[in-house]
C-alpha cells in the first residue's frame, strides 16, 4: 500500500490550500483515513479523519470550522481543504491509513503513512 501526498505550498494568512492523498497498491476503500502534520521541534498531532464510507469525520479543536476532510472512494483519494489559514498552520502534512477501530485519534491507530507535503502560511 502506498500513499501518495500532494497539494502543499507557500500560502498568506487567510489563504486556502488543498492536500490530495492518492492511495494505491493493496487498495480497499474501506479503510478510515486520517490527516496529521508536524511542526518543526513539535511532536506530530492530530488533524482530521474520516470514516472508510465518509458519513463521520473528526477534526483537532485548532482546525475545526477551517478545514474539511473528504473522500472519493472511486478515485482511491482524500482531500483536505484548509481555509483561513493561519501562521500556526505551518507544518508537513501526513495522510494515513487507519488500521484499528474507533475515531483515530493518535498515530498509532494508523499503519501506513504517506510521505507528507509542506505547507507553510505566511504571516
Amino acid at each position: 500500500v502506498q500513499l501518495q501526498t500532494s497539494g502543499g505550498g507557500l500560502v498568506q494568512a487567510g489563504g486556502s490550500l488543498r492536500l490530495s492523498c492518492a492511495v494505491s497498491g493493496r487498495t480497499s476503500s474501506m479503510y478510515d483515513m486520517g490527516w496529521f502534520r508536524q511542526a518543526p521541534g513539535k511532536e506530530r498531532e492530530f488533524v482530521a479523519a474520516i470514516s472508510w464510507s465518509g458519513d463521520k469525520a473528526y477534526y483537532a479543536d485548532s482546525v475545526k470550522g477551517r478545514f474539511t476532510i473528504s473522500r472519493d472512494n472511486a478515485k482511491n483519494t482524500v482531500y483536505l481543504q484548509m481555509n483561513s489559514l493561519k501562521p500556526e498552520d505551518t507544518a508537513v502534512y501526513y495522510c494515513a491509513r487507519k488500521g484499528s477501530s474507533g475515531p483515530g485519534y493518535y498515530p498509532n491507530q494508523y499503519n501506513y503513512w504517506g510521505q507528507g507535503t509542506l505547507v507553510t502560511v505566511s504571516s
